[in-house]
C-alpha cells in the first residue's frame, strides 16, 4: 500500500478542484486508491468517507450563500438515498463491482472532460417530481455501488437539462453527494464489517478536510480551470482502463 502522505498531497489538491465545483473528488479517490494497489473494500469505504467530509462543509456554504434550495433537491435525494444504500449493501462479487466500477471510471472520465465549468443556462426547465426522481434513483444505484457520491454524474445530467443555473447545480450536486455518500456507506458497512484503517487513512482525511474547506469557499466565487478538469479526467480514464484490463479483459 502506497504511503499515505503522498497520497494525502494529490487528496488535497483534489479536494480543492473538485469541492470549488460542488462535487466531493469519490472518482479521482477511487482512480488514485486503484493505482495504489489498495484493498477494494477499504478504497470504497475511504473514498465515500472522504467525500463526506469534503462535501458537508460545500452544502453548509452553499445553504448560506442562498445557492442551495432544499425544497427543490428533494425529488432527486428521496428516490436516490435508499437506492445507494441498496446499492452499497447488495452482497456483489469482487469481480462485478470492480468491473462496475471500471466501467463506471470510463464514463466519469469522459463527462468530465466535455463538461463545461460554470457556464449559465440562459433557460431553465422546469422537471417533474418523477423525472427527477427517476435520474436521482439510477445515480444512487450505481454509486452506492462502486463508493462515489454521484456528483459527477448528475451535474453534467442536470446541466443538459437546464435544470437550474450552473452555481445551483453546484449545490445541488452537493447535497446529493452527501445524502448518497452517507447512504451508500451505511449499506456498505451493513452488509461487512467496517473496512476503514485509521491508522492509514487518517492524513488522507484531514488532506481532503483542509482541501474541501478552501475550494467550497472558491465554490461561491468564480473558479475555472479546464486544464485541471481535463487532467483528472486522464487520470480517472487510466484507472478505469487499469480496472477494466485487471479484472475485465485479462490481457
Amino acid at each position: 500500500m502506497e504511503n499515505p502522505f503522498l497520497l494525502a498531497l494529490f487528496f488535497f489538491l483534489i479536494a480543492i478542484f473538485y469541492s470549488s465545483v460542488g462535487f466531493g473528488g469519490g472518482s479521482s479517490y477511487l482512480a488514485l486508491l486503484v493505482l495504489a494497489g489498495v484493498d477494494l473494500f477499504i478504497l470504497r469505504s475511504t473514498a465515500l468517507m472522504c467525500n463526506i467530509i469534503v462535501v458537508s462543509g460545500g452544502t453548509y456554504i452553499f445553504y448560506q450563500e442562498g445557492y442551495l434550495n432544499i425544497k427543490r433537491s428533494l425529488p432527486l435525494v428521496l428516490a436516490s438515498v435508499p437506492l445507494a444504500f441498496i446499492g452499497g449493501y447488495l452482497p456483489l462479487s469482487s469481480k462485478f463491482i470492480f468491473i462496475t466500477l471500471g466501467f463506471t471510471l470510463l464514463l466519469a472520465s469522459i463527462l468530465l472532460w466535455i463538461k463545461r465549468t460554470h457556464k449559465e443556462q440562459h433557460s431553465i426547465v422546469e422537471r417533474t417530481g418523477a423525472v427527477a426522481a427517476g435520474v436521482g434513483g439510477i445515480i444512487g444505484l450505481i454509486s452506492g455501488m462502486v463508493g462515489i457520491g454521484g456528483g459527477i454524474f448528475l451535474s453534467p445530467v442536470l446541466n443538459l437539462m437546464n435544470w437550474n443555473k450552473a452555481k445551483k447545480i453546484a449545490a445541488i450536486a452537493s447535497f446529493f453527494i452527501l445524502v448518497n455518500s452517507i447512504a451508500g456507506l451505511v449499506g456498505q458497512w451493513m452488509q461487512h464489517p467496517p473496512y476503514l484503517d485509521l491508522n492509514w487513512s487518517w492524513p488522507l482525511l484531514i488532506a481532503v478536510l483542509l482541501g474541501g474547506q478552501i475550494g467550497s469557499r472558491l465554490a461561491v466565487l468564480k473558479f475555472s480551470n479546464t486544464t485541471v478538469q481535463r487532467t483528472t479526467a486522464v487520470l480517472i480514464l487510466i484507472a478505469s482502463l487499469k480496472i477494466l484490463n485487471d479484472h475485465l479483459f485479462g490481457f
